[in-house]
């Protein structure tokens, strides 16, 4: 079978969890299904760190085009190239199309209808747009999670709930458990403030989060709760590491307000192998988001054996079971009083890890790719 996957978002310069699910599912398809061939679709260049990995099967197709490329020159490929199905890694279908041509979509989180604010107006137009076009002409719909299959049958409640599969994404088992020296995890933890005690060889001490900074992250009740506990914890620090995605200026500022503004680090956008590092050296990892359609950041926690705290709402509790500490997002108090039941309490943190260890057992690129193939074909 000829199978089409639009995967311009590799192209982008920022890394976030809708383009590393993609990369990694297309780390996989191509050696489980060989006898089929995958057309890949995308703009100019790969972000390098995004790089799909080359097989027999794959026929990589750089199209460039100024304006309108999906809708315009993706959809005028896909009409020449004739393949039997297309696979959509993101909320976004040509509106123009062979009606025969077998259209899977992914719909990874419904976060722009419940917290409108935290998006920038020009885009909740297209967001709803694309996404009311892709649920309503596509033929089948990948949800990335229970929760976010529930919210698309709310906000599209003529959607038949069998045209919608649940298939969870996976973590990078071979990034994760790759062997660093220690020279290089000193020289990374140096470059962001974090230097290794001679003594303990262990980084400073810090409560660390991953992901873009952006106004749905909520990471404004992560500082003041920081704020909290940094009183009477003089060495703890904060590491925000990620790059800034929009609205990112109120976080910022909150940053700048801090007392301790000095100790919070925002590293920007950095690459796997300083990620891994980050992840490995924190005393505890903090996932404070409003809403998250899935939540990869967690089971790239556990798998680093860092106990973990997690607003309760959304997919969160689905994907950190009951290996994670839960607050509610709203309260900077509420988190403040985990991260300290957490951070002063060893037993509590090997209880965590251990859970965490047994959670991922539930999750898998490969078999993301596997469940995702199968839909797609089917």
């Amino acid at each position: 079978m000829k199978i089409a996957i639009q995967a311009a978002d590799l192209d982008h310069d920022r890394i976030d969890g809708t383009r590393v699910y993609l990369l990694n599912v297309l780390r996989h398809l191509g050696k489980l299904s060989p006898d089929d061939e995958f057309f890949i679709y995308h703009r100019n260049n790969f972000n390098p760190e995004l790089t799909p990995p080359e097989f027999a099967n794959y026929k990589i197709k750089p199209i460039n085009f100024p304006f309108l490329w999906t809708q315009v020159r993706f959809a005028f490929e896909l009409l020449k190239d004739k393949p039997a199905a297309l696979w959509m890694p993101m909320h976004n279908i040509p509106a123009i199309k062979n009606k025969k041509l077998k259209t899977t979509v992914t719909v990874h989180d419904l976060a722009f209808k419940y917290f409108p604010d935290c998006f920038p107006k020009k885009d909740l137009f297209e967001l709803n747009t694309l996404l009311k076009l892709a649920v309503n002409k596509s033929d089948k719909i990948i949800a990335v999670s229970n929760s976010t299959k529930r919210d698309i049958l709310k906000f599209y409640p003529k959607i038949k709930e069998d045209k919608v599969k649940v298939i969870y994404h996976g973590f990078d088992t071979k990034l994760f458990q790759k062997e660093i020296p220690q020279e290089k995890v000193s020289k990374v933890l140096a470059s962001y403030k974090l230097p290794v005690s001679p003594a303990s060889g262990q980084a400073t001490s810090y409560i660390l989060y991953v992901g873009a900074i952006q106004p749905r992250k909520n990471l404004e009740t992560l500082v003041e709760a920081f704020d909290l506990y940094k009183k009477n914890n003089p060495d703890i620090k904060l590491v925000l590491a990620g790059g800034k995605a929009w609205q990112w200026e109120g976080t910022m500022e909150k940053i700048e307000n801090s007392p301790y503004k000095n100790d919070i680090i925002v590293t920007g956008t950095i690459g796997f192998d300083d990620m891994v590092v980050l992840y490995r050296n924190a005393a505890l990892f903090v996932f404070p988001s409003l809403y998250e359609g899935f939540g990869i950041p967690i089971l790239e926690a556990f798998v680093s054996e860092v106990p973990v705290i997690c607003a309760n709402n959304s997919s969160l509790p689905e994907v950190g079971g009951d290996a994670v500490k839960y607050f509610d997002s709203s309260n900077h108090q509420d988190l403040y009083k985990k991260i300290k039941e957490v951070l002063e309490n060893d037993e509590l943190k090997n209880i965590l890890i251990t859970k965490g260890k047994e959670q991922l057992q539930k999750f898998s690129w490969e078999k993301c790719a596997k469940e995702t193939l199968d839909w797609i074909k089917s």
